[in-house]
C-alpha cells in the first residue's frame, strides 16, 4: 500500500485542524464557519498530494476511465484509505447511507456527504467509499469516445498543462464527479439536484462556505471558489469561461436564482 503523507505531515495536519476545533466556541458563528473553512482546505490541499503522487507513479497521467472502470475511488483507494479524515469537509460530516443499504438514497446535499456507496459487482466498485468531494471528470484520460457522452478532446489527461491554476481538479461536491458545461443551468434553488451526466454544474453549486465552495487546482493550489465563479472556470479544454453565466457573457444579476442573486458576479 502507498501511503501518500508523512507522519509528520499527518501531525501537523491534525494538530492544527484540533486546534482549531477545539476553539471553535470561542470565536463565534462566523470564526466556526471560517475554521471549518480551513480545515476543509487541508483536506484538499492532501487529496492535490494525492492525486499528484498517483500521477507521478503513472508516467506523469491521471486514470484511464471508461463508462465502467477507472474512477478515481477505486483507482486510488489505496494512496486515501490510510487517511480516510480527509475525505469529509467538517460542513459535511453527517454520511447519507452508513448502513450501505441497495435501495436508499447515498446521494449527498450541501451539508451530507455522499455514501456510503453499496458494492456494485457489475462495475466493480468497492463498497462503503464515502466523501464530500468530487473529481472534475474531464481530468482523466478517457477510455471511450464519447466517455458519457464527452468527446475525448475536451480531457485534460494529466496535470501538466497550460493554465493549470484555474483547471478545478477536486472540489466540495454532493457526488463523486461531475462533468460541468458552460450552459449547465445553477440550482433553481438550495439544495436542487439534477443528476443527469448532462447538467452537472449543479453537483458543485453548493452553498456550503457562505457563498462559495473549495477546491484544489491541477497546480495543486487551493483555494474558496464563488458559487458564480463556477462558470468562469477551466473544465475542460473547450469550456467558455466567457459564457451565458458570466458577466462577460451578458448575464444579469435578474438571471440568477433568486438564492443566488447576492453572491459575488464575476
Amino acid at each position: 500500500m502507498k501511503t501518500a503523507f508523512t507522519k509528520k505531515d499527518l501531525v501537523v495536519v491534525l494538530i492544527c485542524a484540533l486546534f482549531l476545533l477545539m476553539n471553535l466556541g470561542a470565536i463565534g458563528d462566523s470564526g466556526r464557519r471560517r475554521a471549518k473553512e480551513m480545515v476543509c482546505l487541508s483536506n484538499l490541499h492532501q487529496w492535490g498530494r494525492i492525486f499528484s503522487i498517483y500521477t507521478n507513479d503513472n508516467n506523469g497521467y491521471f486514470p484511464r476511465r471508461t463508462n465502467f472502470y477507472g474512477r478515481w475511488i477505486n483507482v486510488l483507494i489505496n494512496y486515501y484509505a490510510s487517511t480516510e479524515k480527509v475525505c469529509l469537509c467538517p460542513q459535511a460530516k453527517k454520511i447519507a447511507n452508513t448502513d450501505m443499504i441497495t435501495g436508499i438514497n447515498w446521494w449527498g446535499s450541501t451539508f451530507v456527504s455522499w455514501g456510503k456507496v453499496p458494492s456494485w459487482s457489475a462495475e466493480h466498485l468497492t463498497g462503503g467509499i464515502y466523501g464530500s468531494y468530487g473529481i472534475n471528470g474531464y481530468v482523466y484520460v478517457p477510455g471511450n469516445d464519447p466517455l458519457y457522452g464527452k468527446p475525448a478532446s475536451r480531457f485534460w489527461r494529466m496535470p501538466a498543462v497550460k493554465g493549470a491554476n484555474n483547471i478545478p481538479l477536486f472540489l466540495d461536491c454532493y457526488y463523486w464527479c461531475g462533468w460541468p458545461h458552460e450552459t449547465d443551468i445553477p440550482p433553481l434553488y438550495e439544495n436542487w439536484q439534477d443528476r443527469s451526466d448532462a447538467n452537472t454544474m449543479n453537483r458543485f453549486c453548493l452553498n456550503r462556505h457562505s457563498g462559495g465552495i473549495n477546491a484544489v487546482f491541477l497546480d495543486l493550489s487551493t483555494r474558496k471558489v464563488g458559487l458564480k465563479e463556477l462558470w468562469t472556470l477551466k473544465w475542460h479544454r473547450t469550456f467558455n469561461t466567457e459564457g451565458p453565466w458570466t458577466l462577460a457573457g451578458g448575464v444579469w444579476p435578474s438571471d440568477w436564482p433568486e438564492w443566488m442573486r447576492n453572491f459575488r458576479d464575476y
